[in-house]
């Protein structure tokens, strides 16, 4: 076998793998991180748009016990997992009621998303949204794990300014069992949440999303953040009530974000942890015992690789991560649901194959030269 590969653009790479990070020895113990991780799709079902989901449990399983073996938690059934783009509720729901069980079997951390995707496409009211909203909220805590109320696409449809936004967080967090995390998905990630919390005046959405943490500050751990603006983020944490962390999911500048300043620091929750966890591993462990030039280093040679993996298009960075996960051996092919393995171009994907392997992710080389070689094939892309 040969760790080479041919390129779109006619040259050359040659793989050189790595040897990997050592496995921590437990979580972070100076910041929270979850990985929000993607679903892997039975590639003998019916995946194609518009079908249900077919997963391959087994496979999204070990990939999943593959976080928590790096001490990292699990953000369940988020974004990353084709939420709105493949994985239908019922899935959903089947995903996180395995996903937490597997958690509490090995000792891991998990949280697990909040949405109100079972209801039907187009309009829905205010109270149908709500409802929506409370019927997850109940499925995900009698499974065990940590309520994320994330964005709806419904409630951004429905709501006709700041106080909707209010009127059904605040019935929701009065109900919640336990504090949840709330979620901010900025419009690059997903256009129909554009002007969420009632506004697309960005100070504006984030004086109503502070008066809802305020008013409810004991029934939140925290927000995710996902709008790729670090100045905004810092500004945001620097406002929050004592005891609620701010969830960095900035893909762009999540080493600065959570390295922190004199004033503070982001926990994580992040999509591209998923893809890179050996290395936030290992960047986190330096940041404990607090070797600021090891934490530098090991997350510098990450930051191509997600600044190309969440480039615009944004929303299709999860087909990055799925590609990824194949070169890196975690499955055996590269299928989505949804047929969504077509959503990056052949030269996009080869060029995150060479960041991928200056990042030191890709520990057997060969067989990441065999995988691109044989997508790069198909794609046209003699070899």
């Amino acid at each position: 076998m040969t760790a080479v590969v041919r390129l779109p653009d006619g040259s050359t790479h040659r793989l050189r793998g790595s040897a990997g990070h050592d496995r921590p020895t437990g979580p972070s113990t100076s910041r929270v991180a979850y990985a929000a991780a993607h679903v892997v799709a039975d590639p003998r079902a019916e995946n194609v748009p518009g079908a249900p989901a077919g997963v391959d449990w087994d496979t999204t399983l070990a990939f999943r016990r593959h976080l928590w073996s790096y001490g990292l938690g699990v953000a369940e059934a988020m974004d990353t997992a084709q939420r709105g783009a493949g994985l239908d509720y019922p899935a959903t729901r089947e995903l996180v009621r395995r996903s937490a069980a597997e958690a509490r079997a090995v000792g891991g951390r998990i949280v697990a998303g909040v949405a109100t995707d079972q209801l039907p496409p187009g309009p829905a009211t205010v109270p149908e949204v709500t409802r929506a909203y409370a019927d997850q909220l109940a499925d995900v805590t009698a499974a065990g794990a940590r309520p994320v109320l994330m964005c709806s696409r419904h409630l951004a449809a429905a709501a006709t300014g700041p106080d909707d936004y209010l009127r059904v967080y605040d019935e929701l967090l009065t109900a919640a069992d336990e504090p949840v995390v709330l979620h901010w998905l900025g419009a690059m990630f997903d256009p129909a949440l554009a002007g969420y919390w009632g506004s697309i005046d960005l100070d504006e959405a984030t004086e109503t999303v502070l008066h809802l943490i305020k008013q409810h500050q004991h029934r939140i751990d925290g927000i995710k953040v996902s709008l790729l603006d670090a100045d905004r983020e810092v500004a945001l944490r620097r406002r929050l009530p004592a005891g609620v962390r701010l969830y960095t999911g900035d893909d762009f500048h999540y080493p600065e974000l959570i390295r922190g300043d004199g004033q503070g620091h982001s926990d994580a929750l992040l999509g591209v942890f998923a893809a890179i966890a050996p290395a936030a591993a290992a960047a986190l462990s330096a940041l404990d015992a607090g070797d600021l030039d090891r934490y530098d280093a090991v997350f510098a040679p990450t930051l191509p690789l997600a600044r190309h993996l969440f480039a615009a298009p944004t929303w299709f960075y999860k087909t990055g991560i799925v590609f990824l996960a194949w070169l890196a051996g975690h499955q055996e092919h590269f299928t989505m649901l949804a047929g969504q393995q077509s959503g990056r171009s052949p030269a996009h994907l080869a060029r995150l194959l060479v960041l991928a392997d200056a990042a030191g992710l890709l520990p057997d080389a060969e067989l990441a030269a065999a995988r691109a070689r044989a997508y790069l094939t198909v794609a046209g892309v003699a070899q």
